[in-house]
């Protein structure tokens, strides 16, 4: 393949000791194999020695008479280097160390190595979790039990770059140098501590192949003692960047060190190198408050690339306060983060540490590579290798599923089908401390109508005639296979509310040895998780059957959508799409269509017409909407085929020359809604637009757009809806059972925050072709509306969540609607739609399982009244570690994303980033301390299940549908925020981590090419990429690609020919264009709506829009997935101490 291999993981056990890491001669400085001491490796006792393990010369450790003599006596303690190619610094990961066996190592600015030789490179190592340990802290001296810095909240603080251990953990600066360093302190082990047995040895070869005793998944383990801090020789105060989350743009380059080692550990060799003599120090005062990120105005030669100007004054940065985390009232010192110093020369106080050795002049820099970080793509990957295919739900309590973007077919046990209800755990904590504490959320993504796979079973339809579906006669629970039955079987046990309800003699069964009933293999709701009952008329509105439901299209033929090709292109092809339609497993469809247009007036059509020729009815009294005709507006396509067609014919003849610009758009969904509710039908209105409605009528709204204010703490006032009418229209279409999808074709501002209303609230879709042409988004538009019209729907939908006494939901997220806490109403559900649902403690529970059950009354496409139930029961978790190894990262990702676009509307974007980044930070923090509590505060430790939960948080913040500002328009913004709701787990994660693949050689592979990391410098020049995030696609090019692939796929001979104007891919006969044409149908294919393709050249200047999608670069106001994780470190800290 010529793309990039993926990065070695962090697990690999191949690790080695670069060649240039530099060895000093006549010292006593040795590197060993990170480790300072040895413990036995049980499983459950981490193989992670604290630096606090040592108490042997305490006393003088920190005595600066006598610092240089214990050096001597020291071994340093070194895993790996840094080597990365990066050209900028990403920040650090702090430690805090114990400060009488710490010396400072010394680094650049930019995150290189300024004194190797004190370089202590970060250890990744696997840390089992130990869920019966105390949550005691970190042993730490007086100077580290507070945090360094106070977070100042506005996305990431002012001081980002600052953070690090506390005062005795950072050296001054030297002197005579453009930028003053922040120390970072590295393990230094007493000498007679140092050597290593051969049973050590043994447990650190155990640990390199990864033989753990513990049952618990292993934790990833970052030693951010050993991770640098950015440093240089001297410090302007200036120097030190921050990664930003205000709105404003940045010019300064990444800080975060570059290269992340493995978690192998690395044989010990001896140092031969003599260290430098310690430079004089330089003096410093306070902690820098001025933004690092305004460009720099000026440079001495000298001076690092991306520092600022020289000059600054040190005097104007006061350090900055403590804060505890949110929700917590812990008390933190306010001691300074940096070293006591005289304040004059700088010179080092009682308490301190010593000063650096500076760096060689011919040291070769290292860095920490972002490729070795955590990675969604390796996560994804081996799931797919180690859970793919068969998955077997569980019969006691549900199984941890396999991730949703892995391609797996369900055996339904008697717990519901993953692809229908996924849980953000799968064990329950015992009680609301316990889930507080953790800060994960307790959730469930439902979709009840979700596509299943060839080879799972359809749902059994169960019909129990006039006796209709069994309940609890309490909690009206429906019967499901965690009903317990006694006393003969003449009674059952409600596991929702642990009531007995008589069971009905139609119903009656005996019961086996077991207690199981007989017939229960016969009975799908007594196996099943997933399966459906056949509603009586008590089910129904009235007491009467519901009629079969039917479909309205309406059509604007103003002036804009006769120039555009709109209302060509529908008429060619509805015909054809009307084939299409859903309908029941062995039935004949039953759904009716009908067809209105409209631009200042609405007209309506009898296609029942005795002459042939449809006959239309005009409406120009928009001010109170009716229907002028009877039987005639609703007919089966199958049966009215010729009318259709004449129709077509008659719409572009009678509207081909129409100049009329100002439109409505309220009276024309009145009259979908009104021809529904003539004809007593429930059903869907299909409405096609194309401009803001100006005209006076209902619904007529006003332009103000203004891009200024996306980004600000004003930008809800032009996000949410300027009228209330769609709203409450939005309130008769389900009183009816009527959804609304849009499709919109503006060519300026149409207000989708208002008009998006109607399809938020029925349980509907909207699509958006902005600046549209029938020769170029034509196609895209057919294959969105063919899908619409074909997948499978209900409709007229009320659901409601069930769960243990002591459970309850209390959050609601998706295209629905809420009259009561407890009833979700919905006017249509289709196979896309998921809603997700919160769940809090109302009480302890019980140990156990506790039980959860989704019941959905809808209409079918037969006009059946029907209740989907899915059921699940999950294990009660009695601590932290049961917890987080059985969380769902990907469905805390899709709850997190509609948590954070509802209170876009609440609070400010400032509000919501910090919101999100210290949710994710005390959910680590509680993992830390909980389940790893002897690991050293200085490491970062991620549980194995959500280690790339920063990784996707810090995606989804980057979005734009939460951090679009004035480069999108203010409907595109309005747009991509009503996506979000109604996605669904893997819709989600697809939008937030884009999907990267190679295709130059696509052709030569037999599977889906493998996907590479959302980064620029993974992209090659000799390369080709898609990207893909299910609402855009971008084919990049490099400057290098072979000149023959560019011929097989664009049918020009170079580079610099290559089309990028149309956004169109050629079909060529060959294989190479063929391949790719697949690859993009087959990842377009079944979605809900076509991504439209940007051709991308390497260089032009569409490339920096298509940056942004790279998720873990940094771009504009947002930092990298290092710059991030790093600051995540430093909150989790800060949430400990």
């Amino acid at each position: 393949m010529a793309f990039n291999p993926p990065p070695p993981s962090i697990y690999s056990s191949n690790m080695h000791i670069p060649p240039d890491v530099p060895v000093f001669s006549g010292s006593n400085v040795s590197l060993q194999n990170g480790m300072n001491g040895s413990l036995p490796n049980d499983g459950n006792q981490a193989q992670n020695y604290s630096r606090n393990d040592y108490s042997s010369n305490e006393q003088s450790a920190f005595a600066v008479q006598q610092a240089t003599a214990d050096f001597q006596r020291m071994k340093l303690n070194v895993d790996s280097t840094f080597s990365s190619t990066q050209q900028h610094p990403p920040p650090p990961i702090p430690t805090v160390v114990s400060p009488n066996v710490g010396y400072p190592s010394n680094f650049n600015y930019d995150g290189t190595t300024a004194t190797a030789s004190f370089l202590s490179a970060p250890m990744v190592s696997v840390l089992p979790p130990q869920p019966d340990a105390p949550a005691a802290p970190p042993v730490m001296n007086s100077a580290a039990t507070g945090p360094s810095s106070q977070m100042l909240r506005s996305g990431f603080p002012s001081n980002f770059a600052n953070y690090g251990p506390p005062s005795a953990g950072f050296a001054p600066p030297a002197a005579n140098h453009p930028s003053t360093p922040i120390m970072h302190p590295v393990n230094v082990i007493p000498e007679d501590r140092v050597s290593m047995s051969q049973q050590s040895e043994e447990l650190m070869s155990s640990t390199m192949d990864g033989k753990f005793n513990s049952p618990l998944q292993p934790p990833l383990v970052f030693h951010g003692a050993n991770m640098p801090l950015a440093a240089q020789s001297n410090y302007n105060a200036s120097s030190i960047p921050l990664p930003p989350m205000s709105s404003q743009p940045s010019s300064m380059p990444p800080m975060c060190p570059t290269d992340f080692p493995s978690m192998q550990r690395l044989p010990m060799r001896q140092s031969t190198t003599t260290l430098p003599p310690p430079p004089q120090p330089s003096g410093f005062s306070g902690v820098p408050t001025q933004s690092p990120f305004s460009p720099p105005s000026d440079f001495s030669k000298n001076a690092v690339p991306g520092a600022p100007p020289i000059g600054c004054s040190m005097n104007q940065y006061p350090p900055m306060p403590s804060a505890p985390m949110p929700g917590q009232n812990f008390s933190h010192g306010t001691s300074s983060p940096f070293p006591p110093t005289d304040g004059q020369t700088g010179a080092y106080l009682p308490g301190g540490l010593p000063p650096q050795p500076q760096m060689p002049a011919n040291s070769q820099p290292k860095r920490l590579d972002p490729n070795l970080m955590p990675s969604a793509i390796q996560v994804f990957e081996d799931d797919r290798k180690t859970k793919a295919g068969l998955f077997q739900t569980g019969v006691d309590h549900a199984e941890l599923p396999p991730l949703c973007t892995t391609e797996f077919y369900a055996e339904d046990q008697g717990n519901s089908n993953p692809k229908f209800i996924r849980s953000t755990m799968y064990s329950v904590p015992v009680s609301n401390d316990l889930l507080k504490n953790s800060a994960l959320p307790l959730a469930f993504c439902v979709t009840p109508l979700a596509k299943l796979c060839p080879e799972e079973n359809p749902l059994p339809v169960v019909n129990f005639g006039d006796l209709g579906p069994v309940r609890c006669h309490r909690c009206k629970a429906y019967m499901c296979p965690f009903m317990v039955f006694f006393d003969g079987g003449r009674r059952f046990r409600c596991p929702f509310c642990n009531t007995s309800t008589d069971v009905a003699n139609e119903y009656f069964s005996h019961l086996d040895h077991a207690s199981r009933r007989i017939d229960m293999m016969e009975r799908p709701e007594l196996h099943l998780g997933s399966y459906e009952f056949v509603a009586t008329k008590e089910y129904c509105k009235d007491q009467l059957f519901p009629n079969p439901p039917a479909y309205v299209f309406v059509l604007d033929v103003s002036y804009n959508a006769i120039r555009n090709g709109l209302v060509n292109t529908f008429c060619q092809n509805i015909k054809l799409l009307l084939q299409n339609l859903p309908k029941e497993h062995g039935k004949d469809c039953m759904i009716e269509v009908a067809f209105i247009t409209y631009d200042q007036g609405v007209h309506f059509y009898d296609l029942k017409n005795g002459s042939g020729s449809p006959k239309m009815m005009v409406v120009n009294d928009v001010q109170e909407m009716f229907v002028p005709m009877g039987k005639g507006l609703f007919v089966k396509p199958s049966v009215a085929s010729q009318a259709i067609d004449q129709l077509m014919e008659q719409i572009w003849s009678l509207f081909g020359e129409n100049r009329i610009t100002e439109v409505i758009l309220g009276p024309a969904l009145q009259a979908g809604v009104e021809a529904l509710k003539a004809h007593n039908r429930s059903g869907k209105i299909f409405l096609f637009h194309t401009t803001l409605p100006t005209f006076e009528a209902p619904g007529k709204l006003k332009n103000r757009e203004d891009r200024r204010l996306l980004g600000t703490d004003k930008e809800k006032t032009i996000l949410t809806s300027q009228s209330d009418f769609y709203a409450k229209l939005s309130e008769e279409c389900r009183s009816v059972g009527c959804g609304v999808d849009l499709f919109l074709f503006p060519n300026s501002f149409i207000d989708v925050a208002t008009v998006g209303e109607i399809c938020r609230l029925t349980g509907s879709q909207m699509y958006k072709y902005p600046y549209f042409e029938a020769n170029k988004d034509g196609d895209r538009f057919l294959a969105d509306l063919k899908h619409a019209i074909e997948r499978p729907v209900v409709f007229d939908a009320i659901m409601r969540l069930r769960t243990s006494t002591g459970l309850r939901p209390v959050e609601f997220y998706g295209n629905i609607a809420m009259n009561n806490r407890t009833d979700i109403e919905m006017a249509t559900v289709d196979s896309d739609k998921c809603v997700t649902i919160e769940v809090k403690h109302d009480d302890k529970l019980e140990g156990g399982n506790a039980y959860f059950q989704v019941a959905v009354l809808f209409t079918s496409v037969s006009g059946e009244r029907r209740l989907r139930i899915h059921n699940l029961a999950l294990s009660v978790a009695m601590d932290y570690a049961a917890m987080y190894r059985s969380a769902d990262v990907l469905t805390i990702l899709n709850y997190l994303a509609k948590f954070a676009e509802r209170h876009q509307m609440q609070k400010t974007p400032k509000e919501v980033r910090e919101s999100l980044t210290s949710r994710v930070a005390q959910i680590l923090a509680t993992y830390r301390q909980y389940c790893s509590p002897n690991s050293s505060l200085g490491q970062l430790v991620l549980p194995e299940l959500l280690k790339i939960l920063p990784l996707l948080v810090n995606s989804l913040l980057k979005s734009d549908a939460f951090s679009g500002g004035s480069e999108l328009t203010v409907d595109d913004r309005a747009w991509l925020m009503q996506l979000l709701p109604s996605m669904s787990p893997l819709d989600s994660v697809l939008y937030f981590y884009p999907r990267l693949t190679p295709l130059v050689k696509l052709e030569l592979l037999n599977e889906s090419p493998p996907a590479v990391r959302c980064s620029y410098e993974n992209l090659l020049p000799d390369e080709a990429y898609l990207l893909d995030n299910g609402v855009l696609m971008f084919l990049w090019i490099g400057q290098s690609v072979p000149t023959q692939w560019i011929q097989d796929v664009f049918g020009v001979p170079t580079f610099a020919q290559i089309n990028t104007d149309k956004n169109q891919l050629i079909e060529k006969d060959n294989p190479t264009s063929r391949s790719l044409r697949c690859w993009i149908e087959e990842l377009q294919a079944g979605r809900q709506r076509r991504a439209k393709i940007y051709i991308i050249k390497q260089g032009e200047k569409l490339e920096p829009w298509m940056k942004k999608f790279l998720v873990e670069d940094r771009n504009d106001n947002c930092p990298s997935y290092v710059d991030y994780l790093c600051y995540i470190h430093k909150e989790i800290r800060s949430y400990i101490s």
